[in-house]
């Protein structure tokens, strides 16, 4: 039985709890969080133990859950890596390059498992079109969110663009050329608004655009490759799939289209099935497995450390020098 300890409990921590409970061969111990209301609310809805001191919970767990705002995550992933504990910590990895370079070395040094919470790699929209090649030449994102004061403690980019910035990474299988960057702050002190075009030396492009004070949602990236166009709808839960028509395709949608050659070609479009799923919970469960099976967490601390270089990058290029101290 894995001992879980919980630190922070508001919003998103509570999700955390809730999914924890459903995972079999894990025991949440208790949680930590300083704000009274909210641990006295938790400790009548879930009936856990309340832990007033950091290193006491920690003791009494095998993982140590961090879902605490992101300038919080450097001294709790370091103090629970220290006591060789494995991590599960929420998205971004942490505030600082220089932090997120010292939590990547001690996780090595400690032998412990950690997983960073990308949790859009466990979308089911995204897990429906994993079986098809990627291979993009082009890529482009749209992030837009209402405003909502949480997460704002950090930009825009390291709020919501940071999501996509894993995922393009895990795509394309190549290194990082050239960043162009403009963001704007409306209603905090750092970008709330940004346009990134990231250029890769494989010749891929990817072009993303995040708000969080949008009066709509909307979460999609889009694919376009020399053989496909592939589509995902994280916040439907939809994805797309258009190519040309292989001999083994089936329960797919065809036309023909006329070459410039004079020949036609037949043209597939199919809605791969999306799976009923939970993202935490299944981003949970996959950290669970990685502990017990001893393998590689999908999300590890090197992506996790990925995704914020190339962000801090882009804050860079966008003269936000402060978040790069």
């Amino acid at each position: 039985m894995l001992k879980v300890g919980v630190f922070g409990v508001g919003h998103l921590g509570k999700f955390h709890l809730n999914n924890w409970k459903e995972i079999e061969g894990v025991k949440i111990v208790g949680f930590f969080d300083p704000h009274n209301e909210t641990a006295k609310q938790v400790v009548a809805d879930y009936g856990l133990k309340r832990f007033s001191d950091e290193e006491k919970l920690m003791d009494a767990c095998d993982i140590v859950d961090i879902v605490v705002p992101t300038n919080e995550h450097y001294s709790l992933c370091m103090q629970a890596i220290r006591k060789g504990k494995h991590v599960f910590v929420e998205k971004p990895l942490a505030f600082s390059m220089s932090e997120a370079k010292d939590i990547v070395a001690m996780v090595k040094e400690a032998g412990i498992k950690m997983q960073v919470g990308h949790v859009e790699r466990f979308n089911p929209a995204f897990l429906a079109i994993q079986h098809h090649h990627h291979n993009p030449m082009f890529i482009e994102v749209h992030r837009l969110a209402q405003f909502n004061p949480r997460g704002t403690e950090v930009s825009v980019i390291l709020d919501l663009m940071i999501h996509d910035l894993d995922i393009i990474l895990s795509i394309v299988k190549s290194s990082v050329k050239s960043i162009s960057a403009s963001g704007v702050a409306v209603l905090t002190d750092t970008p709330d608004i940004a346009n990134v075009r990231i250029e890769f030396n494989n010749g891929c492009v990817a072009n993303l655009t995040s708000s969080r004070i949008s009066m709509k949602k909307m979460r999609k990236m889009r694919l376009f490759q020399k053989d496909s166009y592939i589509g995902v709808d994280f916040l439907n839960k939809k994805a797309e799939v258009i190519k040309i028509k292989q001999p083994n395709d089936k329960d797919v949608f065809t036309f023909d289209v006329e070459t410039p050659d004079g020949n036609k070609k037949e043209i597939a479009v199919a809605n791969p099935t999306v799976k009923d799923g939970n993202a935490i919970l299944l981003e949970l469960q996959s950290f669970v497995d990685s502990i017990k099976n001893n393998t590689k967490p999908v999300v590890n601390e090197e992506d996790g450390y990925a995704a914020m270089e190339v962000a801090h990058q882009i804050l860079a290029k966008m003269g936000n020098v402060k978040a790069l101290s």
